[in-house]
């Protein structure tokens, strides 16, 4: 089920509002009121961008011709470097078999030309893609994974499409990338739009105390840690696999605990697939500007949007770059200091 493009549902809410208040009498006070803050809401969706939060700068607008690319990027010491990183709006990391984790890179307000190496997509980029209704980039997937994201009404983009191509200096499987900009051009929407925003965006000034944290380690059942360092306002990849200069260094990490169970089917290698079942509710940690605050993150369905509370009331993420571990609940942890 895909949900209501903001303006569409600005346009219905106010539409409404207009024909409640004609329906209780004439104040026209009050109708001009509910008119000017429908209008205001309306503004703001369109002078910040979805994934992020952040002003839209100039006279670009947060409605695009083109869709949320989700690319699916190897996250072993055999995809160095990564390439394209840095332009992401925001980068969610999940795990894949054999105890490795594979990123889902999402591309809206920047397209790059070269973002790699492209790998394919599993069942639970299904609740990770649709709330913002994104197209999907990757080399493949088995079978059973293809059928359930055409079930989901995922459209995704694979080897043979516009801006895919082989780099000669990599080895197979790890040198397929893909030129973003092609593939806008050969893929437009049939009229600009603004997805729906990721996260609920607010303020630093709106978040908790939280405790010092200014180092962090995400661990994934199965092995592998995600370490980060907070230094200069920003959060940095310990062990990244992005080149230097090409590094996505967040305002804001986002851990989640998450459900993980068995896809149904097996790897070439015999290891037995994952899915991460991105919706139902669980432990959230917010890292921002050094510390941390704890909470509970719920999502309603796979394209449902994240909410995120405190004992106190609604959590908002400041706006920025995110980075998302999706952190199994049996088997994986986060720890800081």
């Amino acid at each position: 089920m895909r949900r209501a493009h903001p303006r569409m549902a600005l346009a219905a809410a106010l539409a409404l509002s207009l024909t409640l208040t004609a329906c209780g009498g004439d104040d026209k006070d009050d109708e001009k009121s509910k008119e000017a803050k429908q209008q205001a809401q309306a503004e703001v969706l369109e002078s910040t961008w979805p994934m992020t939060g952040l002003d839209v700068s100039g006279k670009d607008s947060a409605s695009q011709d083109h869709p949320v690319y989700v690319v699916k990027i190897d996250n072993t010491g055999s995809s160095a470097p990564q390439i394209g990183l840095s332009s992401a709006d925001m980068v969610v990391e999940e795990l894949v078999e054999g105890g490795s984790t594979r990123l889902a890179a999402f591309y809206y307000s920047k397209i790059p030309t070269q973002v790699g190496p492209v790998r394919s997509m599993r069942a639970s980029d299904i609740g990770i893609v649709s709330p913002v209704d994104a197209q999907m980039v990757t080399s493949g997937a088995a079978m059973p994974t293809i059928n359930r994201l055409k079930g989901a009404g995922i459209k995704f983009h694979q080897e043979g499409a516009a801006g895919f191509y082989r780099d000669s200096g990599r080895s197979a499987p790890y040198n397929l990338m893909v030129d973003l900009n092609k593939l806008s051009k050969a893929n437009t929407l049939p009229e600009d739009a603004r997805p729906d925003d990721y996260l609920p965006w607010g303020e630093a000034k709106d978040l908790p105390a939280g405790k010092k944290a200014t180092s962090i380690t995400a661990s994934f059942s199965g092995g592998h840690s995600t370490n980060w360092s907070f230094e200069g306002g920003k959060y940095h990849n310990q062990n990244s696999n992005a080149a230097a200069d090409d590094q996505f260094t967040p305002d804001t990490v986002l851990v989640l605990k998450v459900e993980v169970g068995d896809a149904g089917y097996k790897d070439p290698a015999g290891n037995f697939v994952p899915e991460t079942k991105f919706h139902g509710s669980g432990q959230a940690t917010v890292f921002n500007d050094g510390k941390a605050v704890t909470g509970t993150w719920s999502k309603g369905a796979a394209d449902s949007a994240i909410k995120l509370k405190t004992k106190s009331g609604e959590l908002k993420i400041p706006a920025g770059n995110v980075w998302i571990e999706l952190v199994p609940a049996d088997g994986g942890n986060v720890t800081f200091n």
